[in-house]
């Protein structure tokens, strides 16, 4: 039997703290009939930052292939997974771009304070399907960008650094005429892709796997972007699913999640990434 079948075992305090204590605290008296899912594999609903979607897919399927459990994903800004799960949405898990995000959702109740882990340092990049992609904001004040796309600021905690950048360097006045918004960095990565956009400002995991050329952006212009997630109640206390949702977490910390993460450029802090 592999260590994730058994994520409750003596060794996860040591990652989560209280995690344990605080889960076991919220399932008291919550009684129900037993059900023979509980026997079998589980599903895993996890909701994720756009971000995340090629290298959380790689590693939804060693995860399960290791534990035996289904991973549910669901992609989108950050902002509105947050908005779904405070309302109820069901997820067990929430991997956000941004910790503000996760301190909200905790502060609901919906997701667990004690099961918080930071996963990653975010990084934007300039990126564009030729060789032209700028290494400055400056440089998008260019005639040859004509579109520049990034995620909307509003609920996207990439747009929000991307503009953020602009706003610092001074190119913001310059190029807004020419901004075009997605509803979350995915789309924005898709309109350069498509050619609706001459360059985009994304996360360097959607780029470092793309056809075409990136250039970091300057992380001195922006708030850092703390990737955290997070054990949630899935709009019902459910202890097998959650023992299940607290074993993907430590999945994505091992040795085999660490390796997947920094493939597509989920950083620790001490790690830099350069252009290509």
């Amino acid at each position: 039997m592999s260590r994730h079948s058994l994520p409750l075992r003596s060794a996860l305090p040591l990652l989560f703290g209280s995690l344990v204590p605080l889960v076991s605290a919220s399932l008291v008296g919550c009684k129900r009939e037993p059900r023979a899912e509980d026997a079998a594999k589980m599903k895993v609903h996890v909701a994720a930052a756009a971000d995340l979607a090629l290298a959380f897919k790689e590693l939804g399927a060693a995860y399960e292939k290791e534990s035996g459990n289904e991973v549910v994903f669901s992609f989108g800004s950050t902002g509105l997974l947050a908005k779904q799960i405070t309302e109820g949405a069901p997820f067990e898990v929430f991997a956000a771009a941004n910790a503000s995000f996760i301190d909200d959702v905790v502060k609901t109740g919906a997701c667990f304070g004690d099961t918080k882990k930071t996963y990653a340092t975010g990084h934007l990049v300039f990126w564009t399907k030729s060789e032209n992609a700028p290494k400055t904001p400056a440089e998008l004040r260019d005639a040859r960008f004509t579109k520049i796309a990034i995620a909307s600021p509003e609920h996207a905690p990439y747009g929000k650094a991307a503009k953020e950048a602009l706003v610092k360097s001074g190119a913001w006045e310059s190029v807004e005429k020419k901004m075009v918004y997605g509803e979350n960095v995915q789309q924005a990565f898709q309109f350069a892709d498509s050619g609706n956009a001459d360059v985009a400002i994304i996360a360097l995991s959607l780029a470092i796997s793309a056809k075409g050329h990136y250039e970091p952006v300057d992380p001195a212009l922006h708030a850092p972007l703390e990737q955290v997630l997070a054990v949630c109640n899935g709009g019902k206390k459910d202890a097998p699913r959650l023992s299940a949702a607290v074993a993907f977490v430590e999945f994505v910390g091992s040795p085999e999640g660490r390796a997947t993460m920094k493939k597509y450029g989920f950083l620790l802090p001490e790690e830099s990434v350069g252009p290509r």
